[in-house]
């Protein structure tokens, strides 16, 4: 993959204060609470951010499911949460986080297409503003 993703936590790479979204509420289309931004995948070619690590479920870190989420579902930000474009029953179903898959563009193209949305290594793709508001 020519885009390689790394953690965030795992580079020399800061982000803003006020841009950094980890540790927030992430809020399906309907308002539900789905859990909490626990990282963040960057881009190290473009240096933009493309997935969201969400934490949700378990106690303690026991028995919590980590899926994650394109940038692209984010449809507004605010001081508390993340709001995404996806019901909470569709982001349950979303293949999980693997560490190990996170440079592997077939299971990044099968994450996309299950949201919906385009490779952001394909010709034409643009890059949300962020944030912005659907």
């Amino acid at each position: 993959m020519d885009n390689e993703l790394v953690p965030l936590q795992d580079t020399d790479r800061t982000v803003a204060e006020d841009d950094d979204i980890r540790g927030r509420t992430v809020r399906d289309a309907d308002g539900e609470d789905v859990g909490k931004v626990e990282g963040l995948l960057i881009d190290t070619t473009e240096n933009k951010v493309r997935f969201l690590v969400v934490a949700s479920g378990g106690f303690l870190g026991l028995g919590e499911h980590k899926s994650y989420i394109p940038v692209d579902a984010v449809t507004g930000v605010d001081d508390d949460e993340v709001r995404v474009d996806q019901s909470r029953e569709h982001l349950a179903g979303a293949p999980g986080y693997d560490p190990e898959l996170i440079n592997d563009r077939e299971y990044n193209e099968s994450v996309l297409g299950y949201y919906g949305y385009t490779p952001f290594w394909a010709a034409g793709y643009v890059y949300p503003a962020f944030p912005y508001y659907r």
